[in-house]
């Protein structure tokens, strides 16, 4: 099942809103907790993805969301988020959630409303004679309450986990305590009756008929007028607890009973965390309820979820599973062609790819922030030892293949047979100069950064479903190669007929170029053609001057930039123009560098017969020039052949059991895939999910790292199957 993860930051970000308006949440969870739930989730067989609760909120809930009216499966949303600011913050998503159609775990906003407002909640319980203190609600720390008996407890009534709370005995210091609440919260102050005793939690698990009552915990005080504040919550570990409480038979009976009588009574779902106290002659109060009872590794659900028997991940997994029936009567949504999805390696590959994420971040960040520019030949070979570092330690062993004019080719396998089961070709060059370079970032969805996209995101994607697949004990099961490159900025014009060669010897070719936003698998590529044109005045040099070969050179520019401006099937452009004189004289040579993409063929013929009718054609007006145009070298079209569709279909079976959408995408730039032997299944595109090659805007989605790592890990070991 597909289930979005939704939380809060512990600060309003200007762009996640648009005011600040109201109070703000000071409750949220680390991101380490929130990731421990995700890993939980993922553990239990779940597609996961992590989405902060802001603004941006429904935009990522479309991209994820199986679409249920249009047949797919539902997901759900499980809610970790406490909310923004403004009042009853934790009803914001439940009522997004049910604006959107999208099931959610725990209560719904009336629930949630009412058990948030202490005030509400006592007058609910008092309704239905259930058990709570005596209380007076403050507007102004002048209100009188000829009925109010101390000692008395004082906090404000919206907020949570033990804020603000107060026991006082006299009228001036409860004067004083709300006056600063009151000034500090901007809400109506609760004060309670305190009650000196004992101090239990209990939580539940469930939907009537079928709730279940966790093992009672008690919080361990010091002493009966003791009260556990913010500040021992937080301690690590809190304040020591007993579970199962020491209680007679009778007494945890009475205390679960009132934790039913009040979940139902206040409309709550799935889970809660009840707080008690008892006084000396063991009478029973309930304080409040906590809607979104905490799933700290601390605190008291979980302590008692242990103590029932229940692991981290499978409490989490649990209430992910009452929900689910309560929307849909049953926690099988699958049909038997789909129970697939609990697959162990896709379980194992994922939950290894969640833990392991920052490390992968952390990769990637090294390799975009070292400038690999084609002709950085140093920095180029730097990453290919970063590279054959990491491969070595999964057993890869390396072929390093020289180079003068770029970096060095290296070629690695994981064992010693003369052919591939998978070959994976990727390069190491891009094609930032060294003032281009835009160093790693990252914002809430996207990694920004020079060759995220083009390459090196695509790096860490096959190293992370390489240690994947090792993690799952598969990797030596896998013939593997994988062929890294260091010219793909000049069209691979030097390891063309290296990558035909290894490639003859493998059965399955991957290349790891990102995929387009949409999920895109690049099933076609356009060819490329770069040419060098060279322009020479041949009149007498002491005649050359400006008003010779400079408008020359303007025209053509012109003509050249006519020849595509509409077309969408070859784009050609200038990359560079140089005009030289000889002796510091005004200019008599010039060369003008081009570089065209096509996608066919007989497109590319077009193009070269237009390119040098243009360059050769004698401009009136102008002297004599001699015209060269000279084809570096090109890189033919990549389309689909019944092999590379044969492949698909087995990449798209995969990304369904993943919960994962692709599709097939054409590529305006070319590939090294072109250089692969047509009889051969190869694709490309098995990168993060990015856009914008070769400009400042270079980026890639930040959750895809995950996804098609996962999806890569799935495919290489069903191609080494085949």
């Amino acid at each position: 099942m597909k289930v979005a993860l939704i939380y809060n930051e512990n600060k309003i970000d200007p762009n996640d809103v648009i005011n600040v308006f109201g109070m703000t949440t000071k409750e949220h969870y680390s991101s380490k907790a929130v990731e421990r739930v995700a890993q939980s989730l993922e553990k239990g067989g779940h597609t996961v993805k992590v989405i902060e609760g802001d603004i941006h909120l429904n935009e990522e809930l479309k991209e994820f969301m199986p679409k249920v009216v249009a047949g797919e499966n539902p997901g759900m949303v499980f809610n970790m988020a406490y909310g923004i600011q403004g009042q009853n913050r934790y009803t914001h998503i439940p009522a997004m959630m049910e604006m959107l159609g999208i099931p959610y775990i725990g209560s719904g906003p009336a629930g949630h409303a009412i058990v948030q407002d202490k005030v509400m909640t006592k007058i609910v319980l008092q309704k239905n004679k259930i058990p709570t203190p005596g209380f007076w609600v403050f507007r102004t720390p002048e209100d009188k309450h000829d009925d109010l008996i101390f000692p008395v407890i004082v906090k404000p009534k919206l907020e949570s986990t033990s804020m603000g709370m107060e026991v006082v005995d006299n009228w001036d210091d409860l004067r004083a305590a709300v006056k600063v609440q009151i000034e500090k919260f901007q809400q109506d102050i609760l004060v309670e009756q305190f009650i000196s005793g004992r101090e239990f939690a209990v939580g539940l698990l469930g939907n009537k008929p079928n709730i279940e009552v966790l093992p009672i915990v008690e919080i361990n005080l010091d002493h009966p007028d003791q009260i556990q504040t913010i500040t021992d919550k937080k301690k690590k570990g809190g304040v020591e607890k007993t579970c199962p409480a020491k209680l007679s038979k009778e007494k945890e009976a009475e205390m679960k009973q009132m934790c039913i009588d009040a979940f139902s009574a206040l409309g709550l779902n799935d889970y809660t965390r009840v707080d008690f106290r008892m006084d000396k002659d063991e009478n029973l109060y309930i304080l409040e309820l906590n809607s979104m009872a905490s799933l700290g590794t601390g605190g008291s659900f979980y302590h008692a979820g242990k103590t029932a028997g229940y692991t981290y991940e499978s409490l989490v997994n649990k209430i992910l599973d009452v929900a689910v029936i309560r929307y849909f009567g049953s926690t099988t949504q699958h049909n038997d062609e789909e129970v697939d999805l609990t697959q162990p390696l896709r379980v194992v590959a994922r939950t290894y790819l969640r833990s392991h994420l920052q490390s992968l971040k952390e990769t990637l960040k090294d390799y975009v922030n070292l400038n690999t520019h084609v002709y950085n030949i140093e920095n180029v070979n730097q990453l290919g030892t970063k590279l054959s570092k990491r491969l070595s330690h999964l057993g890869f062993s390396e072929q390093v293949y020289k180079q003068s004019d770029v970096g060095d080719f290296r070629y690695f396998k994981n064992h010693s047979d003369s052919h591939n089961d998978v070959l994976f070709i990727s390069h190491m060059d891009t094609h930032y100069g060294p003032n281009d370079l835009i160093t790693y970032s990252e914002t809430s969805d996207k990694i920004v950064g020079s060759g995220v996209a083009e390459s090196k995101g695509g790096l860490v994607v096959m190293l992370g479903a390489l240690h994947a697949l090792r993690f799952s004990k598969r990797l030596k099961k896998i013939k593997c190669g994988v062929l890294l490159t260091t010219d793909d900025s000049l069209g691979g014009r030097h390891s063309s007929n290296l990558i035909e060669e290894i490639s003859k010897n493998s059965k399955y070719i991957l290349g790891l170029k990102s995929g387009s936003v949409d999920g895109g698998i690049i099933t076609t590529c356009y060819g490329r053609s770069d040419y060098e044109v060279r322009f020479t005045s041949t009149g007498d040099e002491a005649n050359s001057n400006i008003h010779g070969i400079i408008p020359v050179l303007a025209k053509k520019l012109a003509a050249i930039d006519k020849i595509s401006k509409d077309e969408k099937n070859y784009r050609l452009s200038t990359t560079s123009v140089v005009a030289q004189g000889s002796h510091g004289h005004t200019p008599n040579y010039a060369t003008i560098s081009l570089t065209c993409s096509y996608k066919t063929e007989k497109l590319g013929e077009l193009l070269d017969s237009k390119i040098k009718s243009v360059m050769k054609k004698r401009e009136s007006n102008s002297k004599k020039l001699d015209v060269a145009v000279n084809k570096i070298q090109t890189r033919h079209p990549v389309l689909e052949e019944p092999s590379d569709t044969k492949f698909y279909k087995l990449v798209e079976d995969l990304a369904k059991k993943h919960e994962i959408k692709i599709k097939k995408h054409a590529q305006l730039l070319s590939s090294d895939i072109s250089n692969v032997p047509v009889r051969l299944p190869a694709l490309d595109g098995f990168g993060p999910l990015g856009n914008h090659y070769r400009t400042s805007k270079e980026y890639i989605i930040h959750d895809s790292l995950i996804e098609r790592a996962a999806l890569l890990a799935s495919v290489v070991f069903k191609c080494a199957a085949k």
